[in-house]
């Protein structure tokens, strides 16, 4: 098995280049610990991770991996327990319960799996959307409602409640509440996940229409594979921690221009650079699978380097 620092082939296929960004987004060492009478749960334990202002990005891992922790602990709804956690400039260990009220209706919205968390069932469409809205006359209001419903192609459905809403219906409208008070993040935890592929890859498009048009700053928790090829990076949390990132080499829209009316299952894995993650001291995760396909057992390698190329293999003598 071979870790390649610098090769030719690499050489000839640069991922693209971008000027620096902003970040608004900084985790540096975060951990978050649950307590409960008889135990304690270590959610994340030293997550380092940077998002750029304006970034389309989706975090994935398994059940229990740390990343709808992460999301909550971004979304204000949950403190961390240790390091460093700053969000456009905000220092939310500092923040107290005023402040935190004031950040969670000026800098973050939410989009919940669970549609029921993002409607008043007893409130039509247009007035579930309106529900968020700090200012503006009440005219004002509605109109600017009616722009949203229509930016996620629901206002046909404006006078709806959440019981006469499909799934989909319900998930689209979620978004138009999301960013009613003009959030300068959307975080989206499995936005897809009760949906068909055809209403995923709408709402997969809505977020992306955001994204490019408006600069919001969009962090999805997902399971859905798919949506990995639409997005420009993917981090993936493993074990509390930042194990891997992959980078699209080429924009979405080129590659779409290449494809034209083509299923965008045809999108190849090729389209993305993947990369471990080494954390401040050194440390890198390896996939349990890479490792059972090199035959590599215990807690024990031996590492080689030699001309920009580093070997890890297995002791001599494990079977």
């Amino acid at each position: 098995m071979e870790l390649m620092e610098k090769n030719n082939e690499a050489a000839a296929q640069p991922v693209e280049e971008k000027p620096a960004a902003e970040p608004i987004i900084e985790c540096d060492g975060l951990v978050k610990i649950y307590k409960t009478k008889d135990i304690e749960v270590l959610a994340l334990q030293g997550l380092d991770l940077t998002i750029d202002r304006g970034e389309l990005m989706a975090i994935i891992g398994n059940s229990g991996s740390g990343k709808s922790t992460f999301l909550n602990m971004i979304g204000g709804l949950d403190r961390p327990s240790a390091g460093k956690l700053i969000v456009d400039g905000k220092d939310l260990f500092k923040l107290g319960e005023k402040e935190l009220v004031d950040y969670k209706k000026n800098t973050v919205g939410f989009v919940w799996q669970n549609n029921a968390r993002n409607m008043m069932p007893y409130l039509s469409a247009i007035q579930n959307v309106q529900m968020p809205m700090l200012f503006g006359s009440i005219k004002e209001k509605k109109e600017r409602a009616l722009e949203l419903l229509e930016l996620v192609g629901m206002e046909h459905k404006k006078d709806s409640k959440l019981s006469q809403l499909s799934g989909g219906e319900q998930q689209r409208i979620a978004i138009a509440i999301a960013i009613a008070n003009d959030p300068k993040i959307l975080l989206a935890d499995e936005p897809t996940g009760s949906v068909d592929v055809n209403t995923g890859n709408y709402i997969l498009d809505v977020f992306r229409r955001l994204n490019e048009e408006r600069g919001l700053t969009i962090i999805i928790v997902t399971h859905d594979r798919l949506l990995s090829k639409k997005v420009n990076r993917v981090v993936s949390i493993r074990d509390g921690k930042l194990s891997s990132e992959r980078i699209m080499k080429r924009s979405y829209i080129e590659q779409m221009k290449e494809l034209g009316n083509l299923s965008l299952e045809l999108l190849s894995e090729e389209t993305l650079q993947e990369y471990a993650v080494l954390d401040k001291a050194g440390r890198v995760q390896i996939p349990r699978e890479v490792l059972d396909a090199a035959g590599i057992r215990g807690n024990r390698l031996i590492v080689e380097h030699e001309d920009g190329v580093i070997r890890l293999l297995r002791p001599s003598g494990d079977s």
